[in-house]
C-alpha cells in the first residue's frame, strides 16, 4: 500500500514539473501567436518590404521598421563593446586582485546598480550625462575622428548630447552590473588548484584569466553576456529619454535615432488601426531578434565544445 501511493506520488510530481517545463513552451507560443495576430494588418499589406523601409509616417499611414531595428542593433552593440571588457576587468579585480577587505562591499554596490530602475537611468542620462557629453566628449571625439578616413563618417555632425552613442553608453552602464555579476560568479568556480598550478608554471594573472579561467568558464560568461545583450535589446525608458526618438536613419553615431522599444514606448499608448499594427509588427521583430541571437549563443557554445573535444 505504502509502495503503490508512493509511486503515485512520484507520478503526480514527474507530471507536475513537466507540465511547468512545457508551460514555458505553452507561453512563448501564445505570445507569438498574439503577435502575429496583432500585426495581422501590416503584414498583409507590407510584407517583408515592412522590414526594409525607413519611412514612418502616420498621417499618411506609410510605415516600416528599418529605423527602429536599425536603432536597436546600434545601441546594443556599442552596449556590449564597452560593457563587455569592463565587466571582464571587474571580475577579475574582485576574483583575483581585490583584498579581501573590499571584496564584498564592491560586489555589493555592482548589484545595487542593477536595482536602480531604467527610468532613473534615463533621467541622469538626459539631465546629466548629455550635457556633458555634448559640451565636452562628443566636440573631442569629432575633432579627433571625424577627419579619419573609414571611420570619420561615424564621428561626423553637430554634437547634440542625445543619439545613438549616448543610448548605447548608458545601456552599456545599465548591462555592466550583470555581465560583470554573472562573471564574477563563474570564475570564483573555477577549482583553485588549476589556477594555482598556471601561477606555479611562471603564469601572469593575465595569463592565468586567459588561458585557465576563460576556457574553464565560458558557458556562463557567454551566458552572462547574452543576459546583458537581452535587457539592452529590450531597454525601454532610458533609451527613449537619450536617443533623440527620431524616426531617420542616423548619418552618424551621434544622430538622433529610435529604437524598436522607444518606439513602442512612445507612441503605443495613441496608436489605433493600421498604426496599432505596426507598432505590434515591431514587438514581434524585436521578439524574433531576441530569438535568433539567442539561438545563435547556443550554437557558438556547441561549436566551442565540439572544438574542445577534438583538441583532447
Amino acid at each position: 500500500m505504502m509502495k503503490s501511493s508512493n509511486a503515485l506520488m512520484d507520478t503526480g510530481f514527474k507530471n507536475l514539473t513537466r507540465f511547468f517545463a512545457f508551460f514555458v513552451f505553452i507561453l512563448l507560443a501564445a505570445i507569438m501567436v498574439s503577435l502575429i495576430f496583432g500585426s495581422r494588418e501590416t503584414l498583409s499589406k507590407y510584407g517583408l518590404s515592412f522590414l526594409w523601409t525607413n519611412e514612418w509616417d502616420p498621417v499618411n499611414e506609410q510605415y516600416g521598421a528599418l529605423v527602429p531595428i536599425v536603432g536597436t542593433l546600434l545601441t546594443s552593440m556599442i552596449a556590449l563593446i564597452v560593457a563587455v571588457p569592463v565587466s571582464f576587468g571587474i571580475a577579475m579585480f574582485l576574483t583575483e586582485l581585490s583584498p579581501a577587505w573590499l571584496r564584498r562591499p564592491l560586489g555589493t554596490a555592482i548589484e545595487m546598480l542593477a536595482a536602480i530602475p531604467s527610468i532613473i537611468y534615463g533621467m541622469w542620462g538626459l539631465f546629466v550625462f548629455v550635457p556633458i557629453f555634448q559640451r565636452y566628449v562628443q566636440p573631442t571625439l569629432i575633432d579627433t575622428f571625424g577627419s579619419l578616413p573609414l571611420i570619420g563618417s561615424f564621428f561626423s555632425g553637430p554634437p547634440f548630447g542625445i543619439g545613438i552613442f549616448t543610448a548605447g553608453l548608458i545601456l552599456s552602464i545599465m548591462i555592466i552590473p550583470f555581465i560583470a555579476a554573472v562573471m564574477r560568479d563563474v570564475f570564483e568556480l573555477v577549482p583553485p588548484l588549476l589556477k594555482e598550478s598556471a601561477y606555479g608554471l611562471g603564469s601572469t594573472t593575465w595569463e592565468v584569466m586567459w588561458r585557465v579561467v576563460l576556457p574553464f568558464t565560458k558557458t556562463g560568461v557567454i551566458g552572462g553576456i547574452m543576459l546583458g545583450l537581452g535587457r539592452a535589446l529590450g531597454e525601454t525608458m532610458a533609451v527613449t529619454f537619450v536617443i533623440g526618438n527620431a524616426f531617420r536613419l542616423p548619418e552618424s553615431l551621434f544622430a538622433p535615432g529610435n529604437s524598436i522599444a522607444s518606439a513602442l514606448a512612445n507612441e503605443f499608448n495613441e496608436a489605433g488601426g493600421l498604426q496599432k499594427s505596426a507598432l505590434i509588427e515591431l514587438g514581434l521583430i524585436l521578439f524574433l531578434i531576441t530569438t535568433v541571437v539567442l539561438a545563435c549563443s547556443k550554437v557558438l557554445l556547441l561549436r566551442l565544445s565540439k572544438s574542445e573535444g577534438t583538441k583532447t
